[in-house]
């Protein structure tokens, strides 16, 4: 029976490498697998999932009006899938969750989604909301603080590099713009 997986963790824990792995060894062994990514993160190039040490493979890119059953389905149909795989699942909608459970159920295929479980004020994203309730199987990746502990937070830097406490939830970027943090250090950048 296929499973929802939740991969999640701040940002620098491998979550891109990590999914660009496991669709590899599926591959390796003769195994479809659909790589979907937000088409609004396009750090690396529209239709594209790049992780940090080079590793990249192309896309399906979806939006938030997208029916990922009715996409999947469809993928189906023209190629066997054995696994799908989500990066940035903290932008998929509830709709999009529920959906990616359906092709779990309905369809016996296995899901892995990968993403922030919080956003730069410490906020669920409504996808990371959703999976860590609906998902089968929970898995938490590792990113390290400056100090040392675990790093479960993350926080936004202006140009300045100074924390930004407000705006928009999203706001696509990278190394330049946010850091992993420990909760105590988190917390003593947004007092």
């Amino acid at each position: 029976m296929a499973k929802l997986y939740f991969y999640y963790s701040s940002m620098n824990a491998g979550k891109s490498t990590s999914l660009l792995q496991s669709s590899y060894n599926y591959q390796e062994r003769g195994m479809n697998t659909l790589v979907l990514a937000p088409e609004l993160d396009n750090r690396y190039g529209v239709g594209k999932v790049t992780s940090r040490i080079g590793l990249e493979a192309d896309a399906q890119t979806f939006t938030p009006e997208h029916d990922l059953l009715n996409l999947i389905s469809t993928a189906h149909a023209n190629k066997t899938l054995h696994c799908v795989l989500v990066d940035e699942a903290q932008f998929l909608t509830r709709d999009q969750v529920y959906q990616l459970g359906e092709v779990t159920d309905s369809l016996d295929i296995p899901v892995l989604a990968y993403g922030l479980r919080t956003d730069f004020r410490g906020e669920p994203f409504e996808g990371s909301k959703y999976l860590l309730a609906w998902s089968d199987n929970l898995r938490e990746l590792k990113a390290i603080c400056h100090c040392g502990a675990k790093a479960t937070m993350v926080i936004r830097l202006d140009e300045s590099g100074n924390p930004v406490k407000e705006g928009s939830q999203v706001e696509i970027g990278g190394n330049d713009r946010y850091v992993s943090l420990c909760r105590r250090h988190f917390k003593a950048l947004l007092t």
